[in-house]
């Protein structure tokens, strides 16, 4: 190979590798940024006065529901009652909005016939405070302790009910406290696996401090599992749900929602879906009746 030439192919070498660092240093620079940024790219909390906050127009009863957390953040909830509920759904809603938001839905699940505590985490809605993780599972305990000491419901009639980032929640009451039941909708195994989706190219799961790790407990939760996720989620996709599945132990149950996003199950799911969630709640809640009688 002539001189020129050699030249010439280590110049055009040396560009590419100029080129290639070039892209490294900005996705670098990037995936700092993500970090930096990382409670606000998690947490999407809307703020009391936004909201929907007249349920009576839907002709739902709802006590306006405060308690405090175990390091002092004062939270708000909706306690909707039925009449002869012989169940309580405690729900651990997703990390956009606030409670309003799942107005419709709870219009909806109001033919279940059983009671219903959603609360809004610390940041959200009328509830005080910043959203965090550990922030988060404090107000999940709090809302399961209002439930059983200030409300007097029994642990074996209450089934726990988290969407998204709120069955992370969800899976971390279960872990530590009695219930009837537990219901998975649309869950991610973990925030590293979430990362590795979203960001497929940039190795962000060790770097970020949010862990959410639903399926490092699952395989020790021993209570009845149902497990459900939307064919078509394009926020946390169908495989991680199955992943999260795949991880727990019997009794579980999972139920494809077909056609269905992230934010539309019950929606897509239609009269098949609220049959799904009556007959696991049912026999959850016959299944603990029977084990304390």
């Amino acid at each position: 190979m002539s001189s020129p030439d050699f030249l010439k192919n280590v110049k055009s070498l040396m560009s590419i590798l100029q080129m290639v660092g070039l892209v490294v240093f900005f996705l670098v620079l990037y995936g700092v940024f993500l970090i930096s940024c990382e409670r606000r790219i998690i947490f999407h909390p809307v703020k009391y006065p936004e909201g929907y906050w007249s349920p009576a127009s839907r002709s739902i009863p709802v006590e306006d529901v405060y308690f405090t957390t175990g390091d002092g953040v004062r939270l708000h909830g909706w306690y909707v009652p039925s009449s002869g509920g012989a169940a309580t759904m405690l729900w651990f809603h997703g990390n956009a909005g606030n409670l309003t938001h799942r107005l419709g839905n709870i219009e909806m699940l109001r033919s279940l016939h059983i009671n219903l505590f959603i609360f809004d985490y610390r940041g959200y809605g009328r509830s005080e405070g910043e959203p965090d993780e550990a922030g988060i599972y404090l107000d999940s305990q709090a809302a399961y302790d209002w439930l059983v000491n200030i409300k007097k419901t029994l642990p074996q009639k209450i089934v726990l009910f988290g969407r998204s980032l709120g069955g992370i929640c969800a899976v971390e009451i279960a872990a530590k406290n009695p219930a009837a039941g537990l219901i998975l909708e649309s869950v991610f195994p973990s925030a590293r696996r979430m990362a590795q989706k979203i960001f497929p190219f940039l190795p962000l799961g060790w770097a970020i401090k949010s862990r959410f790790d639903a399926i490092a407990q699952v395989p020790g939760l021993k209570l009845p599992k149902l497990f459900l996720h939307g064919t078509q989620d394009e926020v946390v996709p169908y495989k991680l749900g199955r992943e999260l599945f795949a991880a727990a132990v019997e009794p579980k149950a999972f139920y494809d929602i077909e056609g269905a996003g992230h934010n539309d199950t019950y929606l897509v799911g239609g009269p098949a879906y609220f049959d799904a969630l009556d007959r696991f709640i049912r026999n959850a809640i016959s299944d603990g009746s029977r084990k304390n009688s």
